[in-house]
């Protein structure tokens, strides 16, 4: 049986790290990605990349409507290795950090972190006001990782795609995803 990952895309602006996600994912035999996607957030992915709805669902396996709350993956019962909000909104953050299942998106959040398996959680906004940060501080006392997805310059690259890279490895490869070739670990100087 594969290992199940869900990816949820909001409105919040870094569309390319939930596409760039489900393209890794993709080329893992192993692995079954499930998506979810807000009407902001197909939004976002058309200003921002210029990217259809259609093509951006061929890069999943399986595709869950953000009003969708009978989906499988609204149950604990189905079994995944978690999920990953990116980008995630403010909105989404705040749905998550107070466990208003609104949508697909907040409920499967909320399933992954009752079940205790793993929640990583793109933040994008800045500045972040005191409410953004109390919602991240919640989320983590609950069990989730906020990621920020902040470019390291210790690669020394000036590619954005590199930079992006980077951040889609180091996530993935927190859930075991083969991420070889994405980016080079940090072993010191």
């Amino acid at each position: 049986m594969k290992k199940r990952l869900i990816i949820g895309m909001t409105g919040a602006t870094g569309a390319i790290y939930g596409v760039r996600m489900l393209q890794v994912l993709q080329t893992q035999d192993e692995w079954e990605s499930h998506l979810i996607i807000s009407s902001a957030g197909v939004v976002n992915l058309k200003h921002e990349m210029n990217m259809k709805r259609a093509e951006l669902t061929q890069l999943a396996d399986v595709v869950h409507g953000i009003n969708d709350i009978a989906a499988s993956i609204s149950s604990g019962g189905f079994k995944t290795e978690g999920m990953i909000i990116a980008p995630c909104s403010m909105k989404t953050l705040a749905a998550v950090a107070h466990g208003f299942g609104d949508n697909l998106i907040s409920r499967g959040a909320d399933v992954v972190l009752k079940e205790r398996r793993r929640l990583v959680v793109m933040p994008r906004e800045t500045p972040l006001n005191l409410i953004h940060i109390r919602n991240m501080a919640s989320v983590t006392e609950m069990g989730g990782i906020i990621f920020p997805p902040m470019p390291a310059f210790y690669s020394k690259t000036d590619s954005v795609m590199s930079m992006v890279n980077e951040t889609v490895g180091r996530v993935l490869d927190m859930f075991g995803v083969n991420v070889d070739g994405l980016y080079t670990p940090w072993t010191g100087l």
